[in-house]
């Protein structure tokens, strides 16, 4: 590699809505572990991935208490990847569209995510290698 690479991602989806998500995220997961400065914008519901209130919870169907169901919580997720690009000499940043936050009241997020606007995600993508939109539907 000539030089370090930035990419920047902007998502849209809620978290488990789809596998759109879960895709952007391994995405992102593989760019972390190269090294690589990863940018976010999350826009419109995906400002809910990295909601600090998330909670993991029993499933009755299952027969299952919260400990025993293991359900994944986006929010980890998201951390892990932060963690993961700092591991490999990375950054990752991580933006939640305020806009978006104030409409839905997703305003406490876990550390490591700043608020910001539409104007950052043209800052980052005019100053990015590659940007791949992933919408809604």
């Amino acid at each position: 590699m000539l030089g370090k690479k930035t990419l920047t991602f902007m998502l849209m989806d809620a978290p488990f809505e789809n596998a759109r998500t879960t895709t952007a995220l391994r995405l992102i997961d593989i760019a972390a572990r190269r090294g690589y400065d990863v940018n976010v914008f999350a826009y419109e519901g995906a400002v809910y991935l990295p909601l600090a209130a998330q909670a993991k919870h029993a499933n009755a169907v299952h027969g299952t208490d919260a400990a025993e169901e293991d359900h994944p919580l986006p929010r980890e997720w998201v951390a892990a990847v932060m963690e993961e690009a700092a591991r490999n000499g990375g950054k990752l940043d991580w933006v939640n569209c305020g806009l978006c936050v104030d409409e839905r009241g997703a305003s406490e997020s876990i550390p490591g995510v700043r608020r910001g606007s539409p104007a950052d995600f043209w800052k980052m993508a005019s100053a990015s290698d590659n940007v791949l939109v992933i919408p809604t539907k």
